[in-house]
């Protein structure tokens, strides 16, 4: 039975798909959360939002994400960091899929990535879940009915969290697989109920889609000065790094918090909601995002909850420390309408270093920024990946090596020319450690690194004095209205500034032997960054 509103001439049947249950396409909230209490998928708490678990996964399986080679991308995908799949292995995944899915009922939404029309994906996701359809309904961009009647996907997602994959049979390393097709534009997820995955396709996809268009695709939070969106700034970073709360500055407006697109228009959403992770979330630092935890439709998911009260436990980290909850845009009082804004004044790069060695801010040259962005140094945080259970400093280059299909210096000089074309300023800004490495200091404070970036984003920050840091070589501020002086000063937060120097000299032996692969492909001004 067909149930919803589809494009006469896109139903499944129209992709080969058929035999199924119920097919319910395009559902609105109310109906998707209907459907999943139905099935027991969850429980509706406070205020209407959907509490939901993931079972085993309550993260990202990074290394069973597979893209399947073809003639069409031999030449183009960074193979060292995209695992193949053969095209007859990903065929007869395919059809052991629909085989599976066959009697089964299915959620369908047809959705758009990217704000910008001109630039902006038709993706088709097809969920066993119905929760992992308001999911993504939720993060993508929704089309307005009308658009509905002449919708044709230009790429189709179908998860399957009950199907498990035969590594022999299907040439994956598990019995969970994400298996990218760009020539039959199709993403296969199976045996995981990770709603992120789902998310994380569509990026990849866009990763390498968009490049060959002259278009940026970042993994970054964006926003904009309040009446202004010329006024723009991007927040690089990896999960944990702050990007969402971050950006979701009361006093500016906020364009999007993880994924976007930067043209010659200017920079673009590609996602039509948020996915902040709520653990220790505080409803006085962060109030807006604490408020959505308890609205109609907001997905909650991995959190410990009095089944009497449906109180949220912020601090009960039993399942994951990876919580999180998804909820539209227009749920943050200051958000974009349009999630558009113009080319970055701005380029921040966000990194959690668990070492306690680098400043709460540091300005950056052009040169300077291309290393620390090719570089993507931060620390994988708790929960994030499948077995990451403490800070470990890492590098994840373009901050996103995980989505980036393509080799980093496409991105390095796609981001290099965009910079120099509009003369944007670049910092970079550590939320980690402060006063010695993870299990000896603290974290950061946060009132310290909203008050830097307020002043950055100002321009006030341009007028104080400047040190240069005798490790990176970049410049640091030495005294900030709001700010602890011996915070932007690291050696001074230790007790052991003898330990400090150790434990710097160290980080920088990890950058230099991290940056060594980057050479052959950098001109002159950032290979002396990396030479110092």
């Amino acid at each position: 039975m067909i149930i919803g509103h589809v494009n006469p001439a896109q139903r499944l049947e129209d992709q080969g798909i058929s035999d199924l249950g119920n097919v319910y396409y395009n559902l609105i909230e109310p109906a998707l959360v209907e459907e999943a209490l139905k099935r027991n998928e969850g429980t509706l708490g406070k205020g209407g939002a959907f509490y939901c678990t993931t079972g085993k996964f309550t993260g990202r399986s990074p290394k069973d994400k597979f893209v399947v080679r073809t003639p069409e991308v031999e030449d183009t995908i960074w193979w060292d960091n995209n695992a193949p799949m053969e095209a007859d292995k990903f065929d007869q995944l395919y059809a052991d899929m629909i085989a599976h899915m066959k009697g089964r009922d299915y959620f369908v939404q047809d959705l758009f990535g990217g704000a910008d029309p001109e630039h902006r994906l038709d993706v088709r996701v097809i969920s066993e879940l119905a929760w992992h359809n308001l999911f993504i309904r939720t993060m993508l961009r929704r089309p307005e009915r009308a658009e509905l009647d002449s919708f044709v996907p230009e790429f189709t997602v179908i998860n399957c969290p009950e199907f498990k994959a035969d590594p022999a049979r299907h040439g994956c390393r598990t019995d969970t697989v994400i298996a990218l097709n760009f020539e039959k534009k199709l993403i296969l997820i199976a045996n995981t109920q990770y709603a992120g995955e789902n998310k994380k396709g569509v990026f990849s996809l866009l990763n390498y889609i968009l490049p060959g268009n002259g278009i940026m695709p970042m993994h970054c939070s964006a926003n904009h000065a309040i009446d202004n969106p010329q006024d723009s700034a991007v927040f690089f970073g990896l999960s944990g790094t702050g990007k969402t709360t971050l950006s979701a500055s009361p006093s500016r407006t906020l364009i999007g918090d993880d994924e976007h697109g930067w043209s010659d228009n200017g920079i673009f959403n590609f996602e039509g909601g948020c996915y902040a992770k709520t653990i220790n979330l505080d409803p006085k630092h962060e109030p807006e995002i604490y408020a959505t935890t308890s609205k109609f439709g907001t997905v909650v998911e991995n959190m410990v909850y009095d089944p009497e009260t449906l109180e949220l436990d912020f601090e009960d980290n039993s399942i994951t420390d990876n919580m999180r909850c998804a909820y539209p845009l227009h749920y943050i009082s200051n958000a974009s309408e349009d999630s558009l804004g113009g080319s970055p004044k701005h380029v921040i790069m966000l990194t959690c270093d668990a070492y306690g060695v680098l400043p709460p801010i540091a300005r950056l040259t052009p040169a300077q920024a291309m290393y620390h962005f090719l570089s993507g140094f931060t620390s994988k945080t708790p929960g994030t990946e499948v077995g990451v259970l403490e800070p470990i400093p890492t590098f994840s280059t373009c901050f996103g090596a995980p989505f980036m299909p393509r080799r980093p210096e496409v991105y390095g000089k796609l981001l290099a020319d965009k910079i120099a074309k509009n003369g944007a300023s670049c910092w970079l800004v550590n939320t980690g450690w402060t006063g010695g490495k993870f299990g000896e200091g603290s974290r950061m404070p946060i009132k310290a690194t909203r008050a830097l970036l307020d002043a950055a984003l100002d321009g006030s920050l341009d007028a104080v004095q400047f040190r240069r840091d005798p490790n990176f070589g970049f410049d640091v501020p030495v005294l900030v209205d709001g700010v602890d002086p011996q915070l932007l000063s690291p050696r001074d937060t230790w007790a052991d500034p003898e330990a400090y120097d150790a434990q710097a000299a160290k980080l920088v032996q990890m950058f230099s032997d991290n940056f060594e692969q980057y050479v052959p492909y950098i001109d002159d001004e950032v290979k002396a960054v990396a030479i110092g």
